[in-house]
């Protein structure tokens, strides 16, 4: 028998989101095939509309929030999985249709799950998270486009929050120089440490494109940010580079032209984590496992208890979280 555990719980009151910690028990845990003791978990984005009700991403009621997880398997219904392993999960609705990772006690479907790679605990899988693992696959997409080491500055914007941390620590460890584009300059000691070349101040970028292809700069970029600045960023990347785009923190509009993919036959690739492939994302954290500089990882990472992470909400939709902040549940 699973005794009571504790989770963040959000019920929604007069319109609005309650955020509050909980003690439930077992017999309220959403349908899986597998239970999981939960070790760790992060406070992503996504989470920080969540916890707020900033953005209506819940789709249902009361939810646990929290896109990410890892831990291990106290029972299983699956072949897949047995009592002891150590899985962590990613997206598919974690968080808002499906009980999330911020609570010590989780059931999802086996499906859902991935074994966490030999190399990492269970803390570096969730200082990675969602957000290490949505780098990878950007850096995968600029592979697929032949973006290479030796081609040209590779631009990360959004560079000191979660997907920009981990992508320049992977880019560079990769031999790609390395461009970090930031609101925070007081962080370049930060960026630097992590493999960035040099950092430029986001305001380069940010405002309302005025030309539709400007200067060739980048042979490739992973843009967190949208809007304006990924105009920009098209606009300056160079002949047969690539964009990988996975954020909207500026906004969800984009106002650009045709010109620089006709012109200059630049590749926009849109990536997506939540319902990614499962062969694409086991590459995506076989990658990791072999491309991630775990010292770098850490050096990125704070980890907080479970009962500070709805106060950590609105610090990440302000931009001011760091890196990767892991939320340790037991703590």
């Amino acid at each position: 028998m699973v005794s009571p555990f504790r989770a963040v719980q959000l019920h929604q009151q007069a319109g609005g989101t309650v955020a509050a910690l909980h003690t439930l028990d077992a017999s309220e845990l959403p349908e899986g095939d597998v239970d999981i003791a939960v070790e760790y978990s992060t406070i992503n984005y996504k989470d920080g509309l969540a916890i707020t009700g900033r953005f209506p991403v819940v789709r249902c009621w009361p939810m646990v929030p929290g896109i990410d997880l890892a831990g291990t398997v106290t029972a299983s219904r699956s072949p897949r999985f047995r009592p002891g392993d150590r899985v962590l999960a990613n997206g598919y609705g974690l968080g808002d249709s499906h009980w999330g990772g911020l609570a010590q006690r989780a059931r999802v479907k086996s499906e859902w799950l991935i074994p966490v790679p030999e190399v990492f605990t269970t803390r570096q899988a969730m200082a990675i998270g969602t957000a290490g693992y949505t780098a990878m696959l950007c850096v995968l997409a600029l592979e697929h486009q032949g973006v290479r080491p030796g081609q040209g500055p590779v631009l990360v914007t959004g560079a000191a929050g979660g997907v920009g941390s981990v992508a320049i620590a992977l880019l560079a460890r990769l031999g790609h120089e390395v461009v970090a584009s930031t609101g925070r300059l007081e962080q370049e000691g930060f960026l630097l440490g992590l493999g960035a070349a040099r950092v430029i101040d986001r305001a380069t970028l940010a405002a309302p494109p005025t030309e539709m292809l400007g200067p060739e700069a980048w042979a490739g970029a992973i843009d967190t940010v949208g809007s304006a600045t990924l105009a920009n960023v098209c606009a300056s990347t160079r002949y047969r580079g690539a964009v990988a785009a996975c954020g909207l923190a500026q906004g969800l509009d984009f106002p650009t032209s045709v010109l620089p993919y006709i012109l200059r036959n630049i590749t926009l690739c849109g990536i997506d984590s939540v319902m990614a492939p499962y062969a694409l994302r086991l590459e995506a954290w076989r990658r990791l496992a072999s491309d991630l500089d775990r010292a770098r990882l850490d050096a990125a990472t704070e980890v907080r208890p479970l009962d500070a992470a709805i106060a950590a909400a609105p610090e990440i939709l302000a931009g001011h979280v760091r890196g990767r902040l892991v939320i340790d549940v037991n703590g």
